[in-house]
C-alpha cells in the first residue's frame, strides 16, 4: 500500500514542484553566476531524495566519498533509474556537475530550460565524431571553469541486473583532457524501475570509487576497468540478481 500510495503522492509532488523550483532559477538566473544557479538547481534534486524517502521509504547511503579527488574529476556512473540523476548530484555538493544531454531535451519546458542557463553541454547524437568534438570544446570550458562532467556511459537507464555496451565518450574526453575519471554503483534500479511508476521501500547504495588515472591508457582501456569496476560493485550490492560472474547483456527489445 505504501508502494501506492507514496508513488502517487510523489508523482502530484513532482508535477506541482518542479515548474515552482525552475521558475525561481530561471528568474534569478540573470544575477547569480554558474554555480550560484547550480547551487539552486541542486536544492531540487535534494528535496526529490528526501522527499521520495518520506513519502516512498526509498532510503540511501553513500560509501566512498573519501576517495574524491580535490582536483577536477569525470565522473562515470551506472544508470538505473532516474534516482540518480537526483542523488549524484546532491551528494556532491558544492562540486558542481555538468552533464552531457541529447538536444532535443532542452525543448522541454522548464526541465530543459534549466539545462540551458546551467551550461550544460548539449550533443546532436546524429553528428558522429562532431559530436564528440562539440563535446570536448563545451566540456573542456567547463571544466576549467571548475565543472566535473558526468556521464552515464550505457547511455540510457538498464534494468537491475543486466549491462548495456560501456560507450567511451566520457573516457575520450579524459583521456584528451588528462582527466581522472571516478566510476560510481548505484542500484536504484531495485526499488524504482527504469520504465516504472511505481517506486517500493528499500535502501539504494551509492558507491564512489578510486580514482582511475588515464595515463597509460587508451578511451576502450580505460572504459574497460571502469565497466570493471562498477559491474563487480554491482554483483556485491545485488548479488540475488546474478545467476553467474558475468553480468548478462539487456535482452533486445529492453
Amino acid at each position: 500500500m505504501r508502494s501506492i500510495v507514496g508513488s502517487i503522492l510523489f508523482f502530484l509532488y513532482a508535477v506541482l514542484y518542479t515548474p515552482l523550483h525552475a521558475t525561481v532559477l530561471l528568474v534569478l538566473s540573470p544575477i547569480l553566476s554558474i554555480k550560484q544557479r547550480y547551487t539552486v538547481a541542486c536544492y531540487w534534486n535534494l528535496f526529490n531524495i528526501k522527499v521520495m524517502r518520506f513519502l516512498c521509504g526509498i532510503e540511501y547511503k553513500v560509501e566512498g566519498m573519501e576517495h574524491l579527488p580535490n582536483t577536477g574529476a569525470i565522473i562515470l556512473a551506472k544508470h538505473q533509474s532516474a534516482w540518480e540523476t537526483f542523488g549524484i548530484p546532491a551528494n556532491l555538493l558544492p562540486r558542481q556537475l555538468c552533464l552531457v544531454y541529447k538536444r532535443e531535451l532542452q525543448y522541454i519546458p522548464f526541465f530543459g530550460w534549466c539545462l540551458w542557463v546551467l551550461r550544460m553541454v548539449p550533443i546532436d547524437r546524429n553528428k558522429g565524431v562532431e559530436a564528440f568534438d562539440q563535446i570536448r570544446t563545451m566540456a573542456g570550458e567547463r571544466m576549467r571553469q571548475g565543472a566535473w562532467m558526468m556521464f552515464f556511459p550505457e547511455g540510457t537507464r538498464v534494468p537491475a541486473g543486466y549491462k548495456r555496451r560501456y560507450k567511451t565518450g566520457g573516457t575520450r574526453l579524459a583521456v584528451a583532457t588528462n582527466t581522472p575519471v571516478v566510476p560510481v554503483a548505484v542500484n536504484a534500479g531495485e526499488f524504482w524501475g527504469r520504465r516504472s511508476f511505481w517506486k517500493k521501500p528499500g535502501l539504494v547504495t551509492l558507491r564512489f570509487g578510486k580514482p582511475i588515472s588515464p595515463e597509460g591508457h587508451d578511451a576502450d582501456s580505460l572504459m574497460a576497468e571502469v565497466e570493471t569496476w562498477i559491474e563487480t560493485q554491482m554483483h556485491q550490492m545485488s548479488p540475488h540478481l546474478y545467476t553467474s560472474d558475468e553480468t548478462p547483456m539487456v535482452p533486445k527489445g529492453q
